[in-house]
Parts: C-alpha cells; sequence; structure tokens
C-alpha cells in the first residue's frame, strides 16, 4: 500500500494553537517532513510542535525549496524535493510536511501536494489558524463587520497598485509580507487619506520578538510581518 502525505498546519507561533486535528496526524505518521529555503536552514514550524509533539526518536527530514531568483534553479529543488516525498509514500510510509500558520495562505505546501496527486498518491490538507487571525485577535480587533468587505494581498515590489486598488475598494485590508514596505505602506495611507491610527502591525506573530501595535516607521520588524487596514475605525 502506498504512503499518503498530509499537509499540516501548525498555526502562527504559539504551540496550543495547534489544532487537535494537526496534533493527532502528527503523531501517527511515520515521517515529519518540513521544507526549508536552504539545507541545515532553522525551521520555525519544527520548534512549534517539538513541546507537544516531541521529535526525539521520530524520522524528522527537510526538504529543500529554494527561492533562487533563478528559474532553473527553484525548479531543480523541487523537482528533487518532490521525487524524495514521492520515493517515501511509494515504499508506504506517511508524511507529515509541517507548515507555519494555514496552509492555505501563501504555502509553498500546496504545490507540492497537487504535484504528489498528480503522480497518483493520496494527500491530505489540515486547516489552522493563521498569522492575521491571531493577530486582529490580540490586537481585539474584528477582521470584518456586517456588510463590510475584505481583503487579502501580499506587499509584492512593483505591485504596489493592488494596495491601492483595496485601499479604494474594502473597508478592511491585510497585507502580507510587509515587513520591508512599512514605510510605502504609510505613504499610501497619507495619499489616499486613511489615518495612520487605522493600520495596525502585526509582526511575528506567537513568536518571542513579537509586536502588535501601531504603524511606526522608524521600528524595525521580523520577517513575518502583517498589517491590518481597517478604514472604518
Amino acid at each position: 500500500m502506498k504512503g499518503k502525505l498530509y499537509g499540516v498546519s501548525v498555526g502562527p507561533g504559539k504551540s496550543d494553537l495547534m489544532t487537535l486535528r494537526s496534533r493527532k496526524v502528527l503523531e501517527s505518521c511515520d515521517i515529519i517532513g518540513y521544507p526549508v529555503k536552504s539545507a541545515g536552514e532553522r525551521s520555525v514550524a519544527l520548534s512549534i510542535i517539538e513541546p507537544v509533539i516531541g521529535l526525539e526518536g521520530r524520522d524528522v527530514r527537510e526538504f529543500v525549496f529554494s527561492m533562487d531568483p533563478r528559474d532553473e534553479v527553484r525548479r531543480q529543488h523541487e523537482k528533487v524535493a518532490i521525487g524524495e516525498l514521492l520515493s517515501i509514500l511509494e515504499s508506504g510510509k506517511d508524511v507529515a510536511m509541517v507548515t507555519l500558520g494555514d496552509i492555505g495562505v501563501y504555502s509553498t505546501y500546496m504545490y507540492v501536494d497537487r504535484a504528489v496527486r498528480d503522480a497518483g498518491y493520496e494527500t491530505e490538507v489540515i486547516p489552522g489558524v493563521n498569522s492575521f487571525s491571531h493577530g486582529a485577535a490580540l490586537a481585539g480587533l474584528p477582521l470584518m463587520l456586517g456588510d463590510e468587505g475584505f481583503c487579502v494581498i501580499p506587499m509584492a515590489k512593483g505591485r504596489e497598485d493592488r494596495l491601492e486598488s483595496a485601499l479604494d475598494s474594502f473597508e478592511n485590508i491585510v497585507v502580507m509580507k510587509a515587513f520591508k514596505s512599512i514605510g510605502r505602506i504609510a505613504e499610501l495611507l497619507d495619499s489616499h487619506g486613511i489615518p495612520r491610527e487605522c493600520a495596525t502591525v502585526m509582526s511575528n506573530v506567537g513568536m518571542d520578538d513579537e509586536y502588535i501595535g501601531p504603524l511606526d516607521t522608524e521600528r524595525d520588524y521580523g520577517y513575518f510581518t502583517t498589517v491590518l487596514i481597517k478604514r472604518c475605525i
């Protein structure tokens, strides 16, 4: 019998925000896998599950998915990683691939899931708590109320037009991948006549250096930084 691949969301940082379903799958799978951008890289997802699952004596393996700007390099790493996964599944072992936050939000895993399914193997996606839902809860803010609109966009270089369009169209906007763009986000708020007080920064949510607070252009923010903009408050 072939093995099964599970994509397991482990939440935004605190181990107790991991779902019971995620825990059950992690405890039962033969192998726990984790994606990294380069070999030997620290995995935040692993650090989240370790206090709850325990990794001693477990078969834990890294899978490299490069973020190199060269397409051919990224494709080669992806080909190797997926090949390793297929070989494991063919041997009859189940694999749980852990992913920070919710696996459906900008996750490399979903590309893997598609490739593995296309190769004829069974997969299952386990949802989880995403960072902006956790951050909004910590800030005491609703993501949307009544008939308000809501959107999620990445702050990608050269695509600021998406945020400008969102500022004109939605009452509630989550801007992800924002850690290098806080100053530009502030400028766009100003140009649209939206007070900066309408923005809440949610940085490294659930981690030791967590910051939930006002948009401060002089502050240094971590890689996992999201901004929640609420025009209606």
